[in-house]
Order: structure tokens, then C-alpha cells, then sequence
């Protein structure tokens, strides 16, 4: 993983020192809220529904033990003793007190972690495949390129005040676990006819109110060009991008307005001004970037153990049909560690769990861990034969759920139990899922699904991008969730179709059973996914299934 520089380790320093004293003329009154807010949310400080929340950049999802270990210090310290990992590959604690920010920041930096633009209208924290470095089907790692990106963007003067937030991904694989087409620019590595490697460029593509697929801008970009037609694409954002309302400012607003030609027109005309800034030298900054993400020397030892334990133990056994991925390593295996034991709340971990996992990582995944968009943490590099001892740490530190990619794997957003955002909570729904599926028993035989709640029109839920998609809203008063239906966040991204009506809390959960008794019944085999089975039928039988005559007049 890349390794601070002194140059970085002043900055984040010198960063936390400065906001010690906003945090102190905010306390002495010197400074109201109005002029406060600008400056909290430049180091990740948001005034949520009860309490502080202090989101810290976890760029492109990498951390090492010793910063796992900081961050449970923290949680415990100033903190409720957990926090929650976010669907942006961050970290939030959701109840500081203003007075011991400055503290945790300070605290953090002496393990090299910020929460430098993780909020605000700026480049927001990089984000990238959570396999990355480590999966078998990947062609490049991006990991190089997106620390990259995120030394250009840091703190940079022409981009600190954007229309809206901007967000960045990036992919090294034809199999998009970045969700890059949903992003304001996402990159995917790709290699010319010549071998030369490069960049295919999307733009425009985002969540929230106005949903919107990215499109290519360009199909190849050389390597030695990203940081000037980024330039180009962001000079072009800021200066015609809307600033008359929050609602329509995002960049694939611009797009729309503009149509994707007319951007390209622009942007392209601005590359040939900023390439001259860009004279090649950049590249020796990514060389020295690359070689902190040299893969670690891997160990040779026999694999018989893990194939004995397998047969010897069903637990064991499920844990490695579900949560394991394939490596580049034959001998070798990605593990991801489940945050969503059934009844529990999404993307949360306790102190001791992260410390459990912190030991894990630095035994057995070569002191690595990331963080999922999806809400759970990876152990990229674990030998197979290690993998009989790491269920077993697991276990005991209660993180060896076996639901990777059922519908128990959920993503929920806080909801209105934190959010001042939030139009309905998202928690409870997400625990009911869990739960009453697991009472049920039948995970499994639903097989793969991905199922995704958000409390509010905002999608940090990303509900828009689940095979099924639950957005809770407020509607006279109670809470109503919409079910939308067929989306996809990867390289075949679409967009959930509504339904029909919303349900209420009460409803919400015998509607999701209908729904999934129906699909069992519809699907060809057991081998037909969700996904596929809702694109080959269309919606109306899961209609049928959802809105039953009694729901249907009860909605009228």
C-alpha cells in the first residue's frame, strides 16, 4: 500500500493543527455555525440528526493493521466503541464531540489518515475495486492510478469549490466491482491494440434524485494524459456547471443539458490547452506511486489442510462457498468477512471486532484489510491452507456470517435512526430482511441477489443500483418504502425500475417475501439469478406477485 512521504505526513499535520484552532474560535463563539460549516466539512465534519459525524477517507477502500488498530482506539476513546464503514469505502463515528475532533484527527495522522475532502463540494475520497491487487480476472491494478488521482486532487486551489461533490472510481477489471458507470468520472484500465496502457473514460453517471448511467467520453486515453483530461474535464464542470440549485449542479445534470457531444467538444478542446501543463513528468510521480503496491512475497506451502477441513466441517464448508474469490495465486484466496450477521446493522463493527480483525490481517493476509462499497472488509491475500485458522478467528470474534452476495449481504444506509437527511429509517428494514430470511432458510436457495435500502432520496443506500432496491420515503406523515426492481451496479449498470406504490414499515417486509416466492417460482433453475430472471420476464409477474388484490385497494 502506498507509504506517506514526510512531504504527506506535514500535510495531514499541519491540516489537523489547523482545524484544532476553527474548532476552538467555533467553541469560543469567534466563528458561528454559518462560517463554521464550510471549514468542518473540508475535514469531513458533519452535524447530523443528534450528534457529530466525522466521515475519515479510507482512499480506495487499502488499510493496514496499524491504522485498524487506530481507528478502534478512537471508537473507544471518543467514540461509542464502533463505527460504521460507509458505501463510499469510508469510516464514520457517528457521536464525537466537537471539542475531541482535533484530537482524533491528530491521533489518526499519526498513522497516516485524514478526513480531508470526504465531504464538501470538492474531489471526494478515490474509490476503486475492493479486489484490487489480488483478483484473478483483474488486468491492472488501480490502486496506482487512483492514489494518482488523489495526490492531484488534494486540495486543489481551481477544484476545492466545485459545483457539487465529485466523485471519482476506478477498475483494473472487465468485471466492474467499482460501480465506475455510476460515478462523475469513472476510469477503467484498458490496453490499446499496441499494448499501451490507458484509460476507457466515463462521465456523468450518479445516484441520488436524477439517477444517471455514465457515458464514455473517451474509449482510450493514454496513461501519460490522465491528469490533463481530468483537468479538462473538471475546468470544463466548473465553469458551465449549474450553481442555481444543489438539486441540478451535479456534473450528469451538465451532461444532459449539454448532451454528451457538446461535453466532449468542450472537454477535448480544453485537453489541448491543459496537456501543455502536463509535460510527461508526472509519469515518474506514478513509477515511484506503482511501487508501493508491489504484490507481497507470497509463501509456498501445501494446500491438502483446506480441502480436508471442507470435507470435515459443514460450517467451515459454507463459509468457503460464499465468501471466498478466486486470487491470481492459485494457492491463494480472497476472503471477505461479512459485517451484516443476521439482526445486525449494516457496515457496522464493534472496537474489539476490529482489533480481532487487525490480528487476522497482520497473521494471515500480510498485514493487509479493505473496505467494500458493500459494507464489509476483505482480506485480499490469504493462503488456502490458513484459512481452517482464520474461520476459526473469525468465528470467535462473531464475523463469520456465511452471506456474501445473499440476500442477507444488504447495504442500508443509517436512515433517520443519524441522518437529519433521512425521510424514513433504513435499519430496522435492513434487520427484518436479514432476519426473517434466515428464519426461513432460504438464503441459499435464492442464491446470488443484491438487495439495497436507502432512507432517503439521496440513494447512499444506492438502492437504484440493487437487483432489488427498497428508497424510504415520508408520505403524509408515516414512513413509505418504494421497491424498485432490475438494477445493476456493474459492468452491465442499470437503473431499478418503481413498481408501483410504496408500502409501510409494516408492510414492507411481507411485500419482499411475495416477491422472492414469486421469483423462486418464475426462475428456470436454481442456477437463474434474480437479475436475470426479472431482465428475461420483465416486471409485470413480479408486480403481480407484489400488489395483490387486498394490497392493491389498501394502496388505493
Amino acid at each position: 500500500m502506498y507509504n506517506y512521504t514526510m512531504f504527506d505526513k506535514d500535510f495531514v499535520a499541519n491540516r489537523a493543527a489547523q482545524f484544532r484552532d476553527q474548532v476552538q474560535r467555533r467553541i469560543d463563539g469567534s466563528l458561528t455555525e454559518d462560517e463554521f460549516r464550510p471549514l468542518r466539512l473540508m475535514n469531513g465534519l458533519y452535524m447530523l440528526l443528534h450528534a457529530y459525524m466525522l466521515r475519515v477517507a479510507i482512499p480506495y477502500g487499502t488499510l493496514s493493521t496499524a491504522q485498524m488498530r487506530a481507528l478502534a482506539d478512537v471508537a473507544d476513546r471518543w467514540d461509542k466503541g464502533y463505527v460504521h464503514f460507509s458505501t463510499r469505502q469510508n469510516i464514520q463515528f457517528h457521536w464525537p464531540h466537537l471539542q475531541d475532533v482535533p484530537d482524533i484527527l491528530e491521533a489518526l495522522a499519526k498513522v497516516d489518515m485524514h478526513a480531508i475532502q470526504s465531504s464538501g463540494s470538492c474531489i471526494r475520497s478515490i474509490t476503486s475495486d475492493h479486489f484490487a491487487g489480488a483478483a484473478e480476472d483483474e488486468a491492472e491494478d488501480p490502486r496506482p492510478t487512483a492514489e494518482f488521482v488523489r495526490q492531484w486532487s488534494t486540495d486543489h486551489p481551481e477544484f476545492a469549490f466545485l459545483p457539487r461533490k465529485f466523485k471519482v472510481a476506478v477498475t483494473g477489471s472487465k468485471h466492474d466491482r467499482a460501480v465506475t458507470k455510476l460515478h462523475d468520472i469513472g476510469l477503467t484500465l484498458v490496453r490499446n491494440a499496441t499494448g499501451a496502457a490507458g484509460y476507457e473514460v466515463s462521465v456523468g453517471g450518479g445516484l441520488g434524485r436524477t439517477p444517471m448511467i455514465g457515458k464514455v467520453l473517451r474509449e482510450f486515453l493514454p496513461r501519460a494524459d490522465l491528469l490533463a483530461y481530468l483537468d479538462a474535464i473538471l475546468h470544463v464542470y466548473n465553469r458551465i456547471g449549474r450553481r442555481d440549485n444543489k438539486y441540478k449542479a451535479r456534473i450528469k445534470i451538465t451532461l444532459h443539458e449539454n448532451g454528451i457531444d457538446e461535453i466532449r467538444r468542450q472537454v477535448e478542446n480544453n485537453f489541448k490547452l491543459q496537456r501543455a501543463r502536463f509535460d510527461g513528468s508526472d509519469q515518474d510521480i506514478f513509477a515511484r506511486i506503482e511501487g508501493d503496491f508491489e504484490p507481497p512475497v507470497f509463501k509456498q506451502a501445501s494446500i491438502g489442510g483446506y480441502e480436508a477441513t471442507r470435507n470435515d466441517d459443514p460450517l467451515f464448508r459454507s463459509f468457503t462457498d460464499t465468501n471466498l474469490h478466486p486470487h491470481k495465486n492459485t494457492d491463494y484466496t480472497i476472503v471477505t468477512v461479512s459485517l451484516k450477521a443476521h439482526g445486525a446493522t449494516p457496515g457496522d463493527a464493534s472496537s474489539a471486532q476490529m482489533r480481532a480483525l487487525a490480528d487476522i490481517a497482520q497473521e494471515w493476509s500480510h498485514g493487509e484489510l479493505r473496505v467494500s462499497h458493500e459494507q464489509n472488509i476483505i482480506l485480499p491475500h490469504v493462503h488456502k491452507s490458513d484459512l481452517p485458522s482464520v474461520h476459526k478467528a473469525l468465528r470467535n470474534a462473531g464475523l463469520a456470517t456465511a452471506n456474501i452476495g445473499l440476500i442477507s449481504d444488504l447495504i442500508a444506509c443509517p436512515g433517520m435512526d443519524y441522518c437529519d437527511l433521512a425521510t424514513a429509517r433504513s435499519i430496522n428494514v435492513a434487520q427484518g430482511i436479514a432476519t426473517r430470511f434466515d428464519e426461513l432458510k432460504l438464503e441459499h436457495e435464492i442464491g446470488h441477489l443484491k438487495l439495497k435500502i436507502s432512507g432517503c432520496i439521496n440513494a447512499c443506500g444506492h438502492h437504484h443500483v440493487g437487483h432489488i432496491g427498497i428508497l424510504g420515503l415520508e408520505k403524509r406523515g408515516v414512513e413509505s418504502y418504494q421497491i424498485t426492481l432490475g438494477g445493476d451496479g456493474t459492468e452491465t449498470a442499470a437503473i431499478g425500475k418503481i413498481i408501483g406504490p410504496g408500502f409501510s414499515a409494516d408492510e414492507i417486509l411481507p411485500a419482499i417475501e411475495r416477491l422472492i416466492a414469486a421469483y423462486l417460482d418464475l426462475r428456470l433453475d436454481a442456477s437463474e439469478i434474480f437479475l436475470t430472471a426479472f431482465r428475461r420476464l420483465g416486471p409485470a409477474p413480479f408486480k403481480a406477485a407484489i400488489y395483490t388484490d387486498e394490497v392493491k385497494n389498501h394502496a388505493a
